[in-house]
């Protein structure tokens, strides 16, 4: 059976189909989310047309990764840092525009759901819950439990980067202070060594400087990294014990998170010394979003 699944991104939105594991087309095109929302959904419906045109053969149905979360009780968008699709009935609006029936799932839940069927969890077939971590720009994470994504009451299972992990810290758009997003995203970081150095510099140079032991604040900013790294990724544990946990985004490019930052974890689990996790980097890169939400209507 062909799946097919969109990638519903800010910059771009992605089409792909893949049947039996095998990808027979991808294909991309500009969101233009500044033109409003009608016009996403237009573009949309344009790169569906496009691709059916391809491949010879329309979609019977079709998922959706999204950069937000469908509110179950009012059917409407939430959470999207494409402020475009907030308050929207998006579900509603991209079945009428495409006449079939469609699934939408945040994107972080997507990345979970593709890592673990066909990524990183595919040396781990009895793993009854799998957490994906987007550690990039912005902090997300999505839960698959017996292989299938865990939504909640409120839509918002897996949204551990809003959790407050420092008091009083920096102001984070979602109104609270000290968010998990806000002290280890890589813009935070990328903030607090310019708040301690009065240097702007790539999250990426300031890992270099720290490897190099050339630059006493890269060293500070990475120090903070792993701490509350440790700390944050301890709390998953803790409160859900999975087993096995993928780290994507670029912070995740971070080679001291699997080692050093192991260590800090364990020092926060509720049985220190007994950290038996795999924690992982993602084995499908930038495709997990748009194969995530493919394999939304294969389950």
């Amino acid at each position: 059976m062909k799946l097919w699944g969109v990638d519903l991104g800010g910059t771009k939105i992605e089409c792909a189909v893949i049947d039996s594991g095998e990808v027979l087309i991808r294909r991309r095109i500009p969101t233009e989310a500044v033109k409003g929302y009608s016009h996403i959904i237009s573009q949309i419906k344009k790169l569906v047309a496009e691709v059916s045109d391809e491949l010879g053969e329309r979609p019977a149905k079709i998922g959706f990764a999204t950069p937000g979360v469908l509110d179950p009780e009012t059917r409407k968008m939430k959470n999207c840092n494409t402020v475009a699709m907030n308050d929207q009935p998006m579900h509603t609006d991209i079945e009428n525009a495409l006449q079939i029936p469609v699934k939408l799932a945040n994107d972080a839940n997507c990345f979970a759901l593709a890592e673990a069927l066909l990524g990183a969890g595919k040396n781990f077939p009895d793993a009854e819950m799998v957490f994906g971590v987007i550690l990039g720009t912005g902090v997300g994470g999505g839960l698959i439990a017996h292989k299938r994504v865990f939504e909640g009451i409120h839509g918002i299972a897996g949204e551990w980067g809003h959790n407050i992990l420092e008091e009083n810290g920096e102001e984070c758009y979602c109104g609270k202070r000290g968010c998990v997003e806000t002290v280890i995203s890589g813009a935070g970081l990328e903030k607090y060594y310019e708040k301690i150095s009065g240097e702007k510099l790539s999250l990426k140079k300031i890992a270099i400087n720290h490897v190099a032991g050339t630059d006493k604040y890269a060293d500070a900013t990475i120090e903070r990294l792993l701490e509350f790294y440790g700390r944050a990724i301890s709390t998953l544990i803790n409160v859900l014990d999975p087993n096995l946990i993928v780290i994507g985004g670029g912070v995740g490019n971070i080679d001291l998170l699997y080692a050093e930052g192991y260590k800090r974890i364990d020092k926060y689990l509720f049985n220190p010394g007994e950290l038996k996790t795999p924690i992982l980097k993602p084995a499908l890169g930038d495709s997990a979003g748009v194969f995530g939400a493919a394999l939304l209507y294969k389950l």
